[in-house]
Formats: structure tokens, C-alpha cells, sequence
């Protein structure tokens, strides 16, 4: 089952990652394709505008050359005083053929020392020089044939749009230098052409010199741009003359465009048209973001239901999975409970047992008659200790022992308890203890803690044959809410460290269970761990392992620190208080333990009642005034000794209760509803203490009087 789920989740999250991977890898294909589509798609738009860019220019600058060529053959080679004796006529030949060309602003014919001698205007020229001007300076030396001029504005008093010259000489007979005739044509006029060609925002034209000045211009530059504009086509006009391409940064705009260029036929021009590289890629983004909204919510809606059906099988797989480990608890917990009940009920019949055998051995003790066998009577006393001390074993492994807990310095107590761990490890073992110098007070059983590291240092031993290290450490530590089963809030943290083979996998889930066991029968009966961990839970603690084979093995105990101080460890033999004549009703079904009980009482000084159930005791209670405490046991057949106590509670609250039990699912019960409890087997001064705390006597004394020294 669990290989099976594995291998499902396992191709469940291939498909996954195909189906966020493949969509990836396909769509940035397609965004390559697209990408160099776009490109490619671009530079045909740009070469079929410098085409239509390049013969609009072709057919005005032939224009304009027809033009000149008219203008020099109707002047001929009329001398300056001639063209000035002729002005009128020849200025409204040069105005007719300017008028048939809207990008000519104006002709002009100038003379050999650079005054203008007619023009298209209709204006008389007054006596300006112009020979300063780059469209006559270039021809005075040579005939260098068609002339493009850069950017002029017109010189006072003439006034007017920026115009371009183009201009040609005028030549003697003889070869000589007889003036210019040139043609101012307007920017504005390609400009406008270029805006009526663009094809949307990021469309660029120019007409550029040869030697890269700009003549015109779109879109026009950022305004309070000076001076003349210079492309930075050189390199590329110098390596490909005719036309090309290349993609440059504008030094007028900062702005990266793909400009295509050709040159105009004999002209030194060349147009040029362009696009950003920019709006290119917002153009390929556009087109691609249309195919995300489209393949996002796809991929999405995809991918999710995978995720939801990779966490539906792991859901019913984990489910799978926890059902067979809850039927396995089950069927352990049920042995366990089998067994725990096995157990409380041995341990209840022992302890009664032992309460008779240990009151018989005080019996005899107090007969002088038996003086003579003291020594066999302190050996029956010892095996009671013995056997009340294995009792609390078996609780303890089945978990429903009652724990003496009591405000402890864990630091304190730890340190006391190295020696008892050191004797139970060879010398080949190093003890390393480390405790914080001021107290941290937890309340537990304080001989259950004894056993709990004693237990995890015999496993210890065991791990490490060879010798090896062992550290006890403490520290308090905040545990956030929820991080642990015992809560959170501050707690001291015991760290049990060893040096050992470690423990595998495969069984540190296991560890705990009761009788489980790596080792030989003779050597372990798997009893150890299942002690501790019945410690701690119910000390409100939580104890995890980690481990690593070859590397050794860590155990964690948590356990809350507790508000308060440490209290004294009770003395070894505390002394029997004196007590007042009491009435006490004794409640008990077993007829040996009630021999004993009764026993015990009378030599306190209390006069006894006998009552052999709890139905019994209620009719003793409403017919008599005179009991001052009820004594109980709490497993009877019938009523139980609980709840007897409730009852005197809710009727006889006047007459205290004590109770007393060798073992009983309700004893928690007892004790949670404030119940004074007795443990069997139990000593004089144990009942005497218990007795005084119900009825409010506080005063000790060393010894209570006997019947023997009375």
C-alpha cells in the first residue's frame, strides 16, 4: 500500500511538473519565434518606407534639378548687368517655375561676387553679400556640379521658414566663374510627407547628407536642441555607401532605433526610415501578453487540479495509511489494556496481600512473646518494601501508577542522582552533568525520575560495550503552543546524550511499546523505555528521541517549570503524629486488610467502627452522630469508595473523608476532586498524617501512644 501510493504521487508530480513545463518550454519557444518574426517583420516595414521615402525624394530633387537646369539655360550667358537689366522678366519666369514645385521656397541667381541678382520673390535685391553662404563658397574654385547645403535661416532683411540649398555653378564660355543658381527647399516639406508614411508611434525618417548632417527630420527633435544634427550613420554610410542597415542611439533623443538606409541616386543624400527598438519589443510584449491571459488561466487551471488530485491520493493514502496504524494501536492497546488490567488487578490483591503480611509483622513486632524472632520479622518487613516497590514497577509500566509528586529542584536532584547513574555504568563510561547554578523547580515524582535516568542509562551501557561518554545536560527552554502535546510555555529540557551504536529507522518509531526489545531475553525484557515514557506523560512532560546509527542517541524530557519552591524531601522515617480520640468508620471488604486497618487505627487512639460496604457505612452514618472520619477503601464490590466519598460530601459534609486503594482506575479522580489518598500498603505514621489532615490536628508529636506501653 504505501509502495503503491508512493509510485502514484511519484507520476502525479511528474505530470505536474510537465504541465508547468511544457507550457514554459512551449510558450518561450514561441516567444523566440515571435520575437525574430516580429523583428524580421519590422525591417520589411522599414525597407518598404525608405523605399516609398527614397522615391518620393528621388522625383523632388529631380524636380528641382530640372529646375536649375531651365533656370541656367534661360539665363544663358547673360552677363550680371544683362540679368539686372532683364530682372522683371526673369523674376516672373523663376516665380512660374518655382510655383510648380511646393517643396521650392524660392530660386535665386547670384553673381560672381556673391549678390543676389534675381529671384523668384518678385524682390528687388538690395546690395547683400552672400558670398559667405556654403552654397556659393563651394563653387567659386570648381565645378563640383549639384551642391546640398545644410540648414539655413534666411539672412535680414529677408525673413521666412529654415530652408536647404541646392544649387549648381554658373560657368563662362571660357570656363570661368560667373555665379551660382540655387534653390531653397523647405524641411518642413519632407517632414510632412514622412508623418503622412509613418506607421504608428516609433517611426523614424531622415534626409541625410553623405557626410551625416540632417536635413529633415521625424519625428522633430526635442525642443531647445542647437545647432546642426548629425546622424550616427557614419561608419555604416562609409562601409555599405549605397544602403544598409544598423541599429544606433540617437545623440539627439537617447532614444535606440533600427534605421534602414539607400542613397539618392546621384544626389550626396541618402533617406533614411527607421523604428525604435523599444516599440518593437512593446509590440512583440503586446502579442505575447494576449497569448498569457489566455495560457496562464490554462496552465493555472491545469496545474491546479493535479495539485488537488496529488492532494486528494495523498490524502486517501494517508488516510489508508493511518487506518492500518490505527487498527495496529488498536490491536496494541488492547493488549496493553488487557495487560494494565491484568496488572492493576494483581497489583490491587498483592498490595492487599502485603498490607496483611506487613500488619501481621507489626503485630508480632509488638508481642514481646515474639521478641525472639525480630530478625525474622524485619526480613518480612524488608520483602513488603520489596514487593510494595515492585507494585509500583508494574503501575509504572502499565502507566496507572499514582505518582508522589511533589516541587522539585531538577538541577539539585540530578546532581544527587549521580552517583546511583555512575555505580550502574562501567569505568570504561564518562559521565558529563551539566545544570544551570540556579533552580528550576518542576513537579514530578522524584523517585520516578530516579528510575526514568537509571533505565536510559542501563540502555546506554548496552549501546556503548566498548566504553563511551554519556552527558546529562539541563536547560529551560519556551516552547511556542502547539509545538508540543504538553503545551507550551516555559519548560526544562533534560538532555540525555550517549555515545553509542545508535538506533535504527526502523524501530525509533517502536522504542516505547511496552516489551519491545532488540536485546536478549537475558539482557532486557523491554520494560525500560516503556516506564520512562509512562513518567513523563503523566508528569505533563514530553520526551522525543533522536538518533543515528554508529553516532549515538539524544533524549529530549520536557517538562513544565512550575511558580514555586522546591519543597523539602520528606524524612525517612517521619515521626507518627498524636492524635485526639476519633471515631473513625472503617470501610473495607476485605476482611484480613480490615483486621490490619483496625489494628493500626486502635493504636493510634481511635475507638473503630467496622463497616464491610459502602451501603453499610451511609446506614452507620445516618443512625450514629459520633464519627469523626470515614477511612475507605475504594475498590469494593458494589459502591466504591469514590463515590461514597461524594455522597458523604453532598450529606455529611461535617465528616471528613479519607481513602485508600492498592490500585484503581478512579484514583486520579480522587485525588483531581481533592480527596485525601492513602497508598497500600501503608504505615502507621502515613495514616496518622492522613487522619490529621482531614480532621485539622497539626500537631506532631515523636510517637502516638500504643497499646503495649499503655
Amino acid at each position: 500500500m504505501i509502495n503503491a501510493g508512493r509510485q502514484s504521487i511519484y507520476w502525479l508530480r511528474l505530470a505536474l511538473v510537465a504541465a508547468v513545463a511544457l507550457p514554459v518550454l512551449l510558450f518561450g519557444y514561441a516567444a523566440v519565434e515571435s520575437y525574430y518574426g516580429r523583428v524580421a517583420f519590422t525591417e520589411r516595414q522599414i525597407e518598404q518606407s525608405r523605399d516609398i521615402a527614397n522615391e518620393h525624394a528621388l522625383r523632388v530633387f529631380e524636380a528641382i534639378g530640372r529646375g536649375i537646369s531651365e533656370i541656367n539655360e534661360l539665363i544663358g550667358d547673360m552677363s550680371d548687368r544683362q540679368i539686372l537689366a532683364n530682372q522683371d522678366q526673369l523674376q516672373a519666369r523663376l516665380k512660374q517655375i518655382a510655383a510648380g514645385s511646393p517643396q521650392i521656397k524660392s530660386f535665386w541667381v547670384y553673381g560672381r561676387n556673391g549678390h543676389a541678382l534675381v529671384n523668384s520673390l518678385g524682390l528687388h535685391t538690395p546690395e547683400v553679400d552672400f558670398s559667405d553662404r556654403d552654397y556659393f563658397k563651394v563653387h567659386v574654385d570648381r565645378d563640383i556640379g549639384t551642391y546640398i547645403g545644410e540648414v539655413l535661416t534666411p539672412r535680414p532683411p529677408y525673413t521666412g521658414a529654415p530652408f536647404f540649398s541646392v544649387s549648381r555653378r554658373r560657368t563662362l564660355a571660357n570656363g570661368g566663374f560667373a555665379g551660382v543658381i540655387q534653390a531653397s527647399v523647405l524641411p518642413t516639406y519632407f517632414e510632412q510627407f514622412f508623418a503622412t508614411i509613418a506607421q504608428g508611434q516609433g517611426s523614424y525618417f531622415a534626409m541625410v547628407r553623405n557626410d551625416g548632417l540632417v536635413l529633415a527630420r521625424y519625428p522633430a527633435p526635442p525642443s531647445g536642441t542647437q545647432g546642426a544634427i548629425r546622424t550616427r550613420l557614419e561608419d555604416a554610410l562609409r562601409t555599405h555607401p549605397e544602403s544598409g542597415a544598423a541599429t544606433v542611439v540617437s545623440s539627439v533623443d537617447g532614444i535606440e532605433r533600427r534605421l534602414s538606409y539607400m542613397r539618392l541616386a546621384e544626389f550626396p543624400l541618402y533617406v533614411v526610415a527607421g523604428f525604435e527598438t523599444a516599440a518593437t519589443r512593446d509590440e512583440w510584449l503586446a502579442s505575447m501578453a494576449v497569448h498569457l491571459i489566455f495560457g496562464i488561466p490554462a496552465t493555472a487551471a491545469l496545474v491546479t487540479i493535479i495539485a488537488l488530485v496529488i492532494r486528494r491520493t495523498r490524502s486517501l493514502y494517508a488516510e489508508a495509511e493511518r487506518r492500518q496504524a490505527a487498527e495496529a494501536a488498536l490491536k496494541q492497546a488492547q493488549r496493553l489494556e488487557a495487560l494494565g488490567r491484568l496488572t492493576g488487578g494483581v497489583a490491587h490483591d498483592f498490595n492487599n496481600l502485603l498490607m496483611v503480611v506487613g500488619g501481621s509483622a507489626r503485630m508480632l513486632k509488638r508481642d514481646s512473646r515474639a521478641a525472639a524472632d525480630l530478625r525474622a520479622i524485619a526480613m518480612i518487613e524488608a520483602a513488603v518494601g520489596k514487593g510494595e516497590s515492585l507494585t509500583r514497577k508494574l503501575l509504572a509500566f502499565s502507566r496507572r501508577q499514582t505518582l508522589s509528586a511533589r516541587a522539585i529542584d531538577l538541577g539539585g536532584t540530578i546532581e544527587r542522582l549521580r552517583g546511583v547513574l555512575e555505580q550502574a555504568a562501567p569505568g570504561s563510561v564518562t559521565f558529563e552533568v551539566s545544570v544551570p547554578p540556579q533552580p528550576v523547580t518542576v513537579r514530578i515524582d522524584p523517585d520516578e525520575l530516579e528510575i526514568a535516568l537509571l533505565n536510559l542509562t542501563l540502555n546506554a551501557r548496552d549501546a556503548m560495550p566498548d566504553g563511551g561518554r554519556i552527558r546529562i545536560a539541563l536547560e529551560t527552554r519556551e516552547i511556542a503552543g502547539g509545538e508540543r502535546s504538553g503545551g507550551g510555555g516555559r519548560h526544562a529540557a533534560i538532555t540525555f546524550a550517549d555515545t553509542g551504536s545508535g538506533i535504527a529507522d526502523d524501530i525509533r518509531e517502536r522504542i516505547f511499546e511496552p516489551f519491545f526489545t532488540t536485546k536478549s531475553v537475558e539482557r532486557g525484557t523491554g520494560l525500560g523505555l516503556s516506564q520512562v515514557y509512562g513518567f513523563v506523560q503523566q508528569s505533563s512532560g514530553t520526551i522525543s528521541v533522536e538518533s543515528e546509527v554508529g553516532r549515538g542517541t539524544r533524549f529530549t524530557i520536557l517538562l513544565p517549570v512550575r511558580d514555586e519552591k522546591p519543597e523539602l524531601p520528606p524524612a525517612a522515617d517521619p515521626p507518627i503524629r498524636a492524635l485526639p480520640p476519633l471515631t473513625v468508620l472503617l470501610v473495607e471488604d476485605h476482611e484480613d486488610v480490615a483486621v490490619v486497618a483496625a489494628d493500626l487505627l486502635r493504636d493510634l487512639g481511635c475507638a473503630v467502627v467496622r463497616a464491610e460496604s459502602a451501603e453499610a457505612a451511609l446506614e452507620i452514618l445516618n443512625a450514629r452522630r459520633d464519627v469523626d472520619a470515614v477511612f475507605s477503601d475504594v475498590v469494593m464490590p458494589g459502591m466504591g469508595g469514590l463515590e461514597l466519598g461524594r455522597l458523604m460530601r453532598a450529606h455529611h459534609p461535617e465528616t471528613p473523608v479519607v481513602l485508600a486503594s492498592g490500585y484503581s482506575d478512579s484514583i486520579a479522580a480522587a485525588i483531581a476532586e481533592g480527596f485525601t489518598l492513602l497508598r497500600k500498603p501503608y504505615t502507621p505514621a502515613q495514616l496518622a498524617e492522613a487522619l490529621a489532615q482531614v480532621t485539622g490536628q497539626h500537631e506532631t508529636a515523636p510517637s502516638a501512644p500504643t497499646r503495649a506501653s499503655a
